[in-house]
């Protein structure tokens, strides 16, 4: 009998990846490698570009050229993998490895529902047959707990919510029962509850079907609480990796040690987060007193009064008279009443699904209302004297997802550049110029970045191109949909400082919608909670953080991944 250990399912030796560019071979990973066994899952942490997807890329080979393996090894289950290309690469893909992505929409094919999307992917893999895979699907679907099942099996990806829409991504992954999974940010856009159970499903997988999981994320807690291993990546190298209690405990990294500092806490809220920077300790700073004075004593900007939304979700005129179905609505927002005082933030947290983004979407103007009203300034912008033109230059609004809301064709000075030229804010092309610059440096890019396309940025990168964007006209109020939702922990921490210090300078108020606690702990100076489509608690954000009245708050707060403790 042989004392060998055992052979993992992933080994990864001295792997380099190099893009050939025009000014010559960048090398964007250099000398990377670990292992991971079966049933264990290894965190991958490190900040945007640091080379953490594309770690995950090289591993399934979706590296596109001018990009390629440069040097080193994969292999998976003892067998090479590097060197596949074509149908063989495709044959591992989806069958032996599964892999869920950061961005769900751009993952998911829109003009497919979402149970041919799952049938599709379990018949291409498994020998089964069109009712079985049916089956199997159904049950995907119960095990990442989408409710209602069999009525979302036949809607589009455009019908779910962010939330929604990952949890989908997981299930195509868990189709064929992969021996390894990539998990690249796969609670990004999940609320604290259902990233709970998202956590134990991952873990529930990999135990259960000895499954190995490559977790990639930006998320500490999520770390903590989920991962056996972690493995620190800063440009392109591995800085450290270790069980994950010493690394998080005990880093033997600087930059470990400051990427520890920058993350905002659910239990306590700072005057600024630490910035990260390398060579340069990061110094706790204290708490910030409560009620801020900026915001005391202020007139109400903005006051919501019995807003409602029903969504049709009927089958066409002629389809319910010949199938005899009465009209089906959903009721997405329910009598919800809230103001905001000039120069502060009002922060909107709850499950995927709960109306936040619906409620945002009726105050910036985007979604008409079914009933209720908005009131700016005193005046109601969904009246018909309303001047929208004139509302319209004092909002403007982050969306969650980055990608979906730049347009790809153009460039990122043009993205920056449109609010200041559309609303008239720039009087020449070179003051446009020189408030595109300031807007990238503010949010930690250089004016070079100007020129360049969405496509070529990392998630985390692109939300910080949308938030510039933001700036860049200088509003009165910022309607802030998941705004660092996709931002790794050092990054987030300068957003949030500026964001903080825009708000101080220039009287901004915000309505910030988020499903980290700890961002809006931090942001935040009153906060409601959304419950299917009702706001069941308000108040003032530190009293209702401190001592939930209702028990879904409760709940929530009892959800928020603990870097203190592990599972």
């Amino acid at each position: 009998m042989s004392d060998s250990p055992p052979i993992p399912v992933l080994r990864v030796r001295q792997l380099g990846v190099t893009f050939d560019t025009y000014r010559g071979p960048v090398q964007v990973l250099d000398d990377v490698s670990f292992d991971i066994a079966a049933g264990e899952i290894l965190g991958v942490v490190g900040e945007s570009g640091a080379g953490k997807s594309m770690t995950g890329a090289a591993v399934i080979g979706l590296i596109e050229p001018p990009g390629r393996i440069s040097s080193g090894t994969v292999e998976l289950d003892g067998e090479r993998i590097d060197g596949l290309r074509g149908e063989a690469m495709r044959r591992i893909r989806g069958k032996r490895i599964g892999s869920i992505f950061q961005d769900p929409l751009t993952s998911l094919n829109p003009v497919y529902t979402v149970g041919r999307h799952l049938i599709e992917t379990i018949r291409t893999h498994l020998p089964l047959t069109e009712t079985q895979a049916r089956a199997r699907a159904l049950a995907l679907l119960e095990e990442v707990e989408i409710p209602e099942p069999r009525v979302r099996m036949g809607q589009y990806p455009h019908q779910f919510s962010g939330g929604m829409r990952q949890r989908v991504a997981i299930a195509l992954a868990l189709c064929a029962q992969p021996q390894l999974i990539i998990a690249d940010e796969p609670t990004t856009a999940l609320d604290v509850s259902v990233q709970a159970q998202i956590i134990a499903l991952l873990r529930r997988v990999c135990r259960e079907r000895h499954a190995a999981a490559m977790l990639i994320t930006h998320d500490m807690g999520v770390i903590a609480e989920t991962a056996d291993r972690v493995m620190v990546m800063y440009q392109g190298r591995v800085l450290e990796t270790g069980p994950v209690r010493e690394v998080l405990d005990r880093p033997r990294q600087l930059y470990t040690r400051v990427l520890m500092a920058a993350i905002p806490s659910v239990h306590e809220r700072l005057v600024r987060l630490p910035v990260p920077e390398i060579g340069k300790p990061a110094t706790a700073v204290p708490a910030r007193p409560q009620p801020r004075p900026a915001a005391s004593g202020l007139k109400n900007l903005l006051e919501v009064r019995d807003l409602g939304k029903e969504f049709d979700l009927s089958l066409g005129w002629l389809e319910r008279v010949v199938a005899r179905q009465p009209r089906k609505t959903l009721q997405a927002v329910d009598q919800v009443s809230f103001s905001i005082r000039q120069g502060s933030t009002f922060g909107l947290v709850g499950e995927s699904g709960s109306g936040k983004s619906t409620v945002a979407r009726m105050v910036a103007g985007l979604t008409l209302p079914t009933r209720g009203q908005v009131l700016f300034d005193g005046v109601d912008r969904w009246s018909a004297a309303a001047d929208t033109q004139a509302l319209r230059r004092r909002f403007q609004m982050i969306f969650q997802d980055p990608y979906a809301s730049l347009n790809p064709r153009w460039t990122v000075a043009r993205l920056i550049a449109e609010p200041l030229e559309v609303l008239g804010l720039s009087a020449s092309r070179s003051e446009t110029a020189e408030r595109v610059a300031a807007a990238l440096r503010r949010v930690r890019m250089t004016p070079d970045d100007a020129r360049k396309y969405p496509h070529q940025f990392s998630g985390g990168q692109r939300q910080r191109i949308a938030i510039a964007r933001a700036l860049a006209s200088q509003p009165e109020f910022i309607i802030c949909d998941e705004p660092t939702s996709a931002l790794d922990v050092s990054v987030q921490a300068q957003v949030l400082n500026l964001m903080r210090d825009l708000q101080d300078e220039f009287g901004l108020t915000y309505l910030l919608i988020s499903h980290n606690l700890a961002v809006i702990r931090h942001m935040c100076d009153d906060i409601g909670v959304m419950q299917r489509g009702r706001l069941v608690e308000a108040g003032d954000a530190q009293a209702v953080l401190d001592a939930p009245q209702h028990p879904y708050t409760r709940a929530l707060m009892a959800a928020v991944p603990d870097i203190q403790h592990t599972h």
